[in-house]
C-alpha cells in the first residue's frame, strides 16, 4: 500500500557531530554507515540539512564543495557520494531518506538535478520543524504514517525548491541571526536559555537582538522560548505517560508549582485537564 502511494520514507533523523569526533559516529544508522574516505552509493534519495558547523561534499557529478550551516545536500539513488564535517567544527545534520515514482518524476521533470546537489536555503525554522515532525510521525508509527511522511517530504521539497530557485534565501543579516536564534531555541527546548548569552553567542548586542527578534517574530526572545516550551509540554502531556512532575523537570522549569501555574495561566487548563481533553479529542478523531 505504501508503495502504491508513490513515495515512501526509509529513514529520518538528526545527528549532532561534536568537534574532533569521528565521522560517522558509532551510533550512525547501521544500514547507512560508510567510510567517508571511500564514499558510498545509496538506493534512495536523501535530503541532508546542515544547521551548524561546516564540512565537505563531493559526488560523481559534483566536485568537492564546502557545505556550511544553511546548506542542504540532495543525494540521489545509485550515485556515488561522500561528505563529512570538518574536525575542528563538527556539524548538526538533519536527514530524511525516501524513494518512489513521485520523486523519480521530479527528477525527470528537472525539478531536482544531479548537477545542483548543494542548495542554499539559509537557516529556516520551518524546515527544521518539518524534520522534527517527520521524526515524531516515524517514532509513533501509526496507521498511514508513511502517507503522512510522504506529505512532509513533498512539503520539504516544495519549500526547498521555492527558496533556492527564487533566491528567497538571500536574506539580510538580521533575518539570518533571528532564524539562527530560533533554531538554537528549538534544539535546546529541554534546557534553559539566557537570551543575553544567546545574543553573545550570535556576536550581537542584546538590546539590538531583542528589538529585531520582537519585530521579526512578534515575541521578545524570552517569551518566544517559553512559548516553545509550552508547545512541547502540550505535546508531552497528550502523547506520553510522563507525570506532570516529570514533564516539568524535563523542560527545566523552576518547580512543578511554577509549571502548573504558568500552564493554567497560558491555556486556561491545568496540565491534567489538558491531558484528559487532548487524549479524548485524539480518540474521537481515531
Amino acid at each position: 500500500m505504501d508503495r502504491r502511494f508513490g513515495l515512501w520514507v526509509n529513514t529520518v533523523g538528526l545527528q549532532s557531530i561534536p568537534p574532533n569526533s569521528p565521522y560517522p559516529l558509532k551510533d550512525h544508522p547501521s544500514g547507512y554507515f560508510f567510510n567517508a574516505k571511500k564514499g558510498r552509493v545509496l538506493g534512495e534519495y536523501q535530503l541532508v540539512y546542515i544547521t551548524k558547523g561546516r564540512g565537505l561534499f563531493s559526488s560523481e557529478s559534483t566536485p568537492e564543495k564546502q557545505v556550511c550551516r544553511g546548506r542542504l545536500m540532495i543525494l540521489f539513488p545509485d550515485q556515488w557520494h561522500t561528505y563529512h564535517p570538518y574536525q575542528q567544527t563538527g556539524w548538526n545534520e538533519y536527514y530524511i531518506g525516501f524513494e518512489g515514482p513521485v520523486v523519480d518524476n521530479l527528477l525527470r521533470g528537472g525539478f531536482i538535478s544531479k548537477d545542483n546537489q548543494i542548495l542554499e536555503v539559509g537557516l529556516n525554522e520551518e524546515l527544521v520543524r518539518l524534520f522534527a515532525r517527520a521524526l515524531e510521525v516515524a517514532e509513533a508509527d501509526k496507521s498511514y504514517s508513511q502517507q503522512y511522511l510522504g506529505g512532509i517530504v513533498l512539503h520539504m521539497l516544495g519549500m526547498i525548491l521555492s527558496i533556492s530557485k527564487n533566491k528567497i534565501y538571500e536574506l539580510g543579516n538580521v533575518d539570518q541571526k533571528v532564524e539562527q536564534a530560533k533554531i538554537i531555541m528549538n534544539e535546546n527546548v529541554f534546557k534553559d536559555i539566557d537570551p543575553e548569552e544567546l545574543a553573545m553567542k550570535l556576536n550581537i548586542s542584546y538590546s539590538w537582538f531583542r528589538k529585531v527578534f520582537k519585530d521579526y517574530t512578534g515575541y521578545a526572545p524570552a517569551k518566544y522560548f517559553q512559548e516553545l516550551k509550552l508547545r512541547k509540554a502540550k505535546q508531552l502531556l497528550v502523547s506520553t505517560s510522563h507525570s506532570v512532575k516529570e514533564i516539568s523537570f524535563m523542560l527545566d522549569y523552576k518547580s512543578t508549582e511554577h509549571f502548573f501555574s504558568m500552564f493554567k495561566k497560558r491555556t486556561g487548563y491545568t496540565p491534567m485537564e489538558y491531558r484528559s481533553f487532548g487524549r479524548e479529542t485524539n480518540s474521537q478523531e481515531e
